[in-house]
């Protein structure tokens, strides 16, 4: 028989599991260990005790034994005497009843009996008690074994046992202790526990509200506060950082599907069903464990008797028994009704932290769905602390405050010292590149002039950016920045440049719009028109110290609001990435402008709202589709015009209207297919430097000699020819501190 200790293994499961099962899931299996000892208990007593004990009768009547027969058979009946050596006598009766059977014969007579004879029930009750009980142990215990249920729940309680014990999860919830028991504005904590969709200052832009209005209202959605945390070791920080993305990887692969909801369903359906199954014929066949059988065999050549009477020794045990086993699944077949009710009476596929937001700081915890939620489901029945302390590393805030832990231990201030540079206005510079924040020790470096951005998701600028006094520009790309109120303040009055580069407009911090200080701002990012969403930048009309502004887009026409700022502009540069650039005629309004670029704007004709900007000191026109500049000649009415740039484009040769732009310092022909120079553009005596380089020049006038200011001329890459060594012997001793870059292939 099999021994109790190896029945234990089906009742029990891994200990860790022990979290997974509620109260009747531990009920269920002490009932299920009780009815496995009545299994081995009655199977023991029937493999070692005698299993019947049978006896010839001597008095049958109708094939059963007579057990009122005394010597004379009773009024109606005849008796029928086997044959026996002793018979009764009217006078005295027996006095002793002798069969003359051997034990083989006896031993026969009681196994053919117990086979033919004693009821199924009876005779396989312990064996039917063994089976339901196993019957129920699998179906507690098949979704811990079966592999596509059992391996979320391996993970799962891996990650939680882990979470709970982690020492970042006591101290995230000591300080929300703290924080509870500080009585700061309910602002500060409201905004200290954003989540990201509503901290996200760059989202949700309705262009029907007035842009002043919705950019107040995001800047205060933007604003977030920061909680002093203490110091962290850092191999716990590095494992905290682990079990953030463990939990982030687990929980996007759980909430999937319902595998284990639908398999917990099923077995508890299972167990109600067989529950039923049992009590239904238990309890009809319990009254047929009888302890006196009659036996009637057919064997009277080999023993001399028809009809015997056997006992069953185990009968009223068994009864016993099987009372107490229908009280067990009746018990246990109640609290599987029960867990049925309580799956079927309540959504289990959610699961909300409703009340853990209440109670702590981290009011961005999200709900969770699915298996996910059923497992929480199924802790909170085992202990609700263990889903109050998993739940931390669910809330963003809770990872942004350790990772900032990280990246303070990681980046100490000799490290970022290393890493200053002088830029090319010689401004002290650092760079931070796809880090997880911007670590504190940022800001003890007071000496710092210009701050740069790049690939750090979600990173939140804080009150401590005001240590940074000589911070005049910063940069932010592809970098969706949200802002601290008083970090906000001090860029305000002291920002004076900004750089953004962005993917999607979404990107753009809309409390940029409130720096009044601003004078330069440099935008670089898809502000396509098809997509109607440039409107974002509606705000740039609260900037009204700006003086310079640069885009770098795909725009197919100029936006309303760069014209409405164009009144204060002083440079305006567009970079149009080879898209086609149409109805400038709104440049005529930038009276103000002393830069136009206007780069790679796929123009073919210089735009005559150029001509109306009589402050223009400087034109680039780079990169277009230039073929033709007649329009050149009107460029004589823009009196201040020193410097003209029409590099990279067509232009096959150079009008002779040129001559009257006499206020030229710097002219850029090169990268162009200009095969002759006029005359007249060496009337252009004030210029100081002059790139012909990549033509098709020829030959060079000889009255290139009045240029007398000339300082850099490039002609490389060029066909010049003839004799080279006298023209540059004529041009050093005309331009003797100029300079001269002649084409690698002259000779």
């Amino acid at each position: 028989m099999i021994p109790v200790t190896e029945l234990r293994y089906f009742a029990d499961t891994q200990p860790a599991y022990r979290i997974l099962k509620p109260w009747w899931d531990v009920f269920t299996d002490y009932i299920s260990i009780v009815m496995l000892m009545i299994a081995v208990f009655g199977g023991t007593l029937q493999v070692t005790q005698d299993k019947m004990i049978c006896l010839p009768c001597k008095w049958v009547t109708k094939d059963s034994c007579n057990d009122s027969f005394r010597g004379w058979a009773a009024p109606g009946l005849e008796p029928t005497y086997p044959n026996s050596t002793i018979l009764p006598t009217p006078d005295t009766g027996p006095t002793g009843i002798k069969y003359d059977l051997d034990r083989h014969q006896y031993n026969y007579v009681d196994a053919v009996c117990y086979e033919n004879r004693l009821h199924w029930f009876a005779k396989y009750f312990p064996y039917l008690v063994l089976l339901h009980t196993l019957i129920f142990l699998a179906c507690s215990n098949f979704w811990f074994k079966f592999p596509r249920t059992s391996s979320k729940l391996e993970h799962f309680v891996s990650i939680l046992l882990k979470c709970f014990d982690s020492p970042w999860t006591t101290r995230a919830l000591s300080e929300t202790v703290v924080e509870e028991s500080d009585p700061k504005p309910a602002f500060s904590k409201m905004n200290g526990s954003m989540d990201k969709k509503s901290s996200t200052v760059s989202e949700d832009v309705e262009a029907t509200v007035p842009m002043l209005q919705r950019t107040k209202s995001r800047i205060e959605q933007g604003i977030v506060d920061r909680s002093e945390t203490g110091v962290l070791d850092k191999k716990e920080g590095e494992q905290a950082k682990a079990l953030f993305e463990k939990v982030k990887k687990f929980r996007t692969h759980v909430e999937e599907g319902d595998i284990v909801y639908r398999l917990y369903m099923r077995q508890t359906i299972i167990k109600v069903i067989k529950f039923i199954l049992i009590i239904c014929y238990t309890v009809y066949y319990v009254h047929n464990i009888k302890f006196d059988v009659d036996c009637t065999v057919d064997i009277e050549s080999l023993t001399g008797y028809r009809t015997y009477r056997c006992a069953h020794p185990l009968a009223t045990l068994f009864k016993i028994l099987a009372s107490f086993y229908i009280s067990l699944v009746i018990f246990y077949g109640l609290i599987c009704m029960y867990t049925l009710w309580w799956m079927l009476r309540r959504s289990l596929k959610k699961y909300s932290f409703e009340s853990i937001r209440e109670e702590s700081s981290y009011s961005d915890i999200p709900d969770v769905k699915n298996d996910f939620a059923f497992m929480l489901h199924l802790i909170d029945q085992y202990d609700p602390l263990y889903s109050k302390r998993f739940a931390v590393f669910l809330s963003e805030v809770s990872e942004n405050k350790l990772r900032q832990l990280n990246l303070n231990n990681e980046w100490t201030l000799d490290k970022l010292r290393q890493r200053l540079t002088k830029n090319a206005q010689d401004k002290l510079e650092l760079h931070l590149f796809m880090l997880s924040g911007i670590p504190d020790t940022v800001f003890d470096l007071v000496e710092l002039e210009v701050l740069k951005l790049e690939l750090i998701p979600d990173v939140t600028i804080p009150p401590s950016i005001a240590q940074l006094t000589g911070l005049k520009e910063l940069w932010l790309y592809h970098t969706a920045a949200k802002i601290e109120a008083p970090a906000l303040a001090f860029l305000r009055e002291n920002l004076r440049a900004l750089h953004i580069k962005f993917t999607d407009i979404k990107e753009i911090p809309l409390w940029i719009y409130s720096l009044k200080t601003l004078e330069e701002l440099h935008l670089t990012g898809n502000l396509s028109a098809e997509n109607n969403r440039y409107i974002v930048i509606d705000g740039l009309r609260e900037l009204k110290r700006l003086k310079v502004l640069r885009l770098k887009s795909n725009l197919s026409k100029l936006p309303q609001v760069v014209t409405d700022v164009g009144v204060h502009l002083q440079k305006l540069s567009i970079n149009n990435e080879g898209t086609k650039l149409i109805v400038l005629n709104s440049l005529k309004k930038m009276a103000n402008l002393t830069e136009l670029e206007l780069i790679r704007c796929d123009l073919e004709r210089i735009p005559h709202s150029i001509f109306s900007l009589h402050n223009l000191q400087e034109i680039d026109l780079k990169d277009n589709n230039l073929k033709t500049i007649e329009e050149i000649i009107s460029f004589q009415h823009l009196h201040r015009l020193t410097c003209l740039k029409l590099w990279y484009n067509h232009i096959a040769y150079i009008p002779i209207q040129i001559g009257n732009l006499t206020n030229l310092e710097r002219l850029y022909l090169n990268r162009n297919k200009i095969e002759k120079i006029p005359t007249q553009l060496f009337y252009c005596r004030k210029l100081r430097y002059l790139d012909l380089s990549h033509n098709n020049l020829t030959f060079l006038p000889a009255d290139i000699g009045l240029l007398q200011n000339l300082q850099n001329l490039a002609i490389t890459a060029n066909r010049v020819s003839g004799p080279a060594m006298a023209l540059r012997v004529g041009w050093r001793a005309a331009w003797p501190a100029g300079s001269v870059s002649w084409d690698h292939r002259c000779p």
